[in-house]
C-alpha cells in the first residue's frame, strides 16, 4: 500500500487538512484534498514530470505544499522538500544533485524573493520554476497513470545540516508508512487525532508527524505557515489539537506564552519532543501549564522516530531517557558506545551518493547513526553525544549530551550547547554556550555540577552567554556555527 491507498479509504467528508496561511485558513476534507491532489498531479504531468523524477518543493506550510507532495505520489514522481530558509547555494546543490526538472515556491515569503533567487541559480536540468501565487489548477486528467508501488521512492529529504553537509535521504512508500505506523502505535494515536507542530512540513519531522501520520490514520492535520507561539496557542484552542510535536525550544515558547495568557487546551494530551535533552522542569511545566504529557524521542531523517518514551513509563522518564525502540526497529550500542539501528523505517540510501551510504553500514547490515549512546537502565537508550561532536580533553572523552542535560537542571539555564574549543596543551576544552538568566557565572555552573556528583574533568572551562542558539528548522543546534565563533 501507499499513502494514496490510505487516503481513499477515509470518509470523504471528514476534515483532513486545516492550513492557516495568507492571513486566513483553508479547510479541506479528504474528498476535497484528493480532488486537489489529482489536479496538481495533472499540472505536473502537463509539465512533463515523469515517474522517478524529483520535484523540488520550497514552500511554507500550506495546502499547496501538502497537495503537491501527494500529487507526486499520485504519478510516481518523488517530492523533494526544501526548507524555506535555504538560499541559492543550498538550492543549487539540491537541484543539481537530483537533476530536478521542476521547482515550486512562493514568489515571495517573509520578505525574501524566491522568484529572484531561482532566476540566478545555475541548474541545467531545471525546466520550470513555478510560483503558487500564479498557479491555476486544471481539471483532473490522469487517464493511463500508473501509481507507484510500495517499494518505489517516495521522498528525497535533505538532512538538516547540523554539520553543514546535507545528504539527500531516499525513503520509499514502505519505509514512510512503517515509521508513521510505528510512532502512532506507541503513543496510541487513532483516527481521532488532531495534530499540529512548529516545524516546516518540508523538514522530515513536519513531513512525517504532521502530514503523513495524521493522513495515514484518517485524522486531521493543522498546518501553520510560520511560527508564532501566541498565534499557535490560539489555533490549538480553536482547532482542538490533541497532539503536538516539536523541539524543546517550541515547547518553551508555548509554555511562556500560555503562562502569560492562558487558553483552553483541555484537548491537548500529547507533546512529543526530541533533538535536544529535556530539562526536568519542562516535563513539569508541560503538565502544569499546557496540561499535556511530554514524551522524549530520538530519530534521524534516515529512519524517522526510532526510540520514544511510552505512556506506560513514569512521566519524568522523558528527562532521563530517549526511549525504547518502536515496533519494527532495533537498536544496539557497540563497545565503543556507537548507536546503530536497523529495521522497517530505515531509508533506502542517499540519492546518488551510494558510496557515502554504504560507508555508514556495518558488515552485518546495521546503520551507524554517528550518535553515541548508553543503556538508560530501563531497556532504552540515552544519547550521550555525536561521534563527530566528541570533545577530547587530553585523554578524556567528555560526554557532551550528559553535561548539557545536567546544566539544563540549573534553575537559571534555559538553553545550552557544550562545544569544544582549541587548547595547545590538552587539544580541546569544553565551553558552555548558554541562554540563561543574567548574572550566571562559570562558578555557579561548577557548584551546580558538583552538587550533581559530576566528575570535575567533565565541567565546562569557559562560559559564553548568548540570546539564542543557532538552530536548524527542526530545532537542532548547529554546533559547527558555535565552534567557528570560539576559534
Amino acid at each position: 500500500m501507499t499513502i494514496m491507498d490510505d487516503l481513499r479509504g477515509h470518509p470523504p467528508g471528514k476534515l483532513a487538512l486545516v492550513c492557516h496561511q495568507d492571513g486566513g485558513a483553508v479547510e479541506l476534507t479528504y474528498g476535497e484534498l484528493l480532488d486537489r491532489v489529482d489536479r496538481m498531479a495533472t499540472l505536473l504531468r502537463r509539465l512533463g514530470v515523469g515517474r522517478g523524477q524529483v520535484v523540488t518543493l520550497q514552500l511554507p506550510n500550506s495546502w499547496q505544499l501538502a497537495a503537491l507532495i501527494l500529487a507526486c505520489h499520485r504519478i510516481g514522481a518523488i517530492p523533494g522538500p526544501v526548507v524555506p530558509i535555504m538560499r541559492r547555494r543550498e538550492v543549487r546543490f539540491m537541484l543539481n544533485l537530483t537533476e530536478s526538472p521542476v521547482y515550486v515556491a512562493r514568489a515571495e515569503f517573509r520578505g525574501f524573493s524566491y522568484r529572484d533567487m531561482i532566476a540566478s541559480v545555475d541548474a541545467p536540468h531545471l525546466r520550470h520554476a513555478l510560483f503558487v501565487d500564479d498557479l491555476e489548477l486544471p481539471p483532473a486528467d490522469l487517464d493511463g497513470v500508473e501509481e507507484p508501488g510500495p517499494g518505489d521512492p517516495a521522498q528525497v529529504a535533505f538532512t538538516s545540516g547540523t554539520t553543514g553537509e546535507p545528504k539527500g535521504v531516499v525513503h520509499t512508500h514502505d519505509t514512510l508508512r512503517a515509521m508513521n505506523r510505528a510512532q502512532a502505535e506507541v503513543l496510541h494515536l487513532t483516527s481521532g487525532v488532531v495534530t499540529a507542530m512548529g516545524s516546516p512540513t518540508t523538514h522530515q519531522a513536519g513531513f512525517t508527524w504532521n502530514l503523513f501520520m495524521p493522513l495515514l490514520l484518517g485524522g486531521t492535520a493543522v498546518h501553520v505557515e510560520s511560527w508564532d507561539a501566541d498565534r499557535m496557542l490560539d489555533i490549538l484552542q480553536e482547532r482542538g489539537v490533541t497532539f503536538f510535536m516539536g523541539a524543546p525550544t517550541f515547547l518553551s515558547d508555548l509554555i511562556e506564552a500560555q503562562a502569560e495568557r492562558p487558553r483552553d487546551l483541555r484537548r491537548l494530551e500529547t507533546f512529543a519532543t526530541g533533538s535536544a535533552p529535556i530539562a526536568p522542569y519542562l516535563v513539569e511545566r508541560a503538565r502544569d501549564v499546557l496540561g499535556c504529557r511530554l514524551y522524549a524521542l530520538w530519530g534521524m531523517t534516515e529512519n524517522g522516530c526510532v526510540t520514544i518514551t511510552r505512556p506506560e513509563d513514569p512521566p519524568m522518564r522523558a528527562a532521563e531517557s530517549d526511549g525504547t525502540a518502536v515496533p519494527g526497529m532495533e537498536v544496539r550500542i557497540t563497545a565503543e558506545g556507537r548507536l546503530q539501528v536497523r529495521g522497517a523505517s530505515q531509508c533506502a540510501g542517499y540519492f546518488r551518493r551510494e558510496h557515502v551510504y554504504r560507508a555508514c553500514l556495518t558488515d552485518d547490515g546495521w546503520f551507524d547513526t554517528g550518535d553515541l549512546a548508553r543503556d538508560d537502565g530501563h531497556g532504552g537508550i540515552r544519547i550521550t553525544g555525536r561521534a563527530k561532536d566528541v570533545i577530547m580533553r587530553g585523554a578524556e572523552n567528555i560526554p557532551v549530551v550528559e553535561v548539557e542535560a545536567a546544566l539544563l537542571r540549573h534553575s537559571s539555564v534555559r538553553d545550552v550547547a557544550v562545544v569544544g574549543y582549541p587548547d595547545e596543551r590538552l587539544g580541546e576544552r569544553a565551553c558552555a554556550v548558554l541562554v540563561a538568566s543574567p548574572g550566571v557565572t562559570l562558578d555557579d555552573l561548577r557548584v551546580h555540577l558538583a552538587g550533581l556528583g559530576m566528575a570535575k574533568q567533565y565541567w565546562p572551562e569557559r562560559l559564553e552567554l548568548v540570546p539564542s542558539l543557532p538552530r536548524t528548522p527542526s530545532g537542532k543546534i548547529q554546533k559547527f556555527a558555535l565552534r567557528e565563533g570560539l576559534r
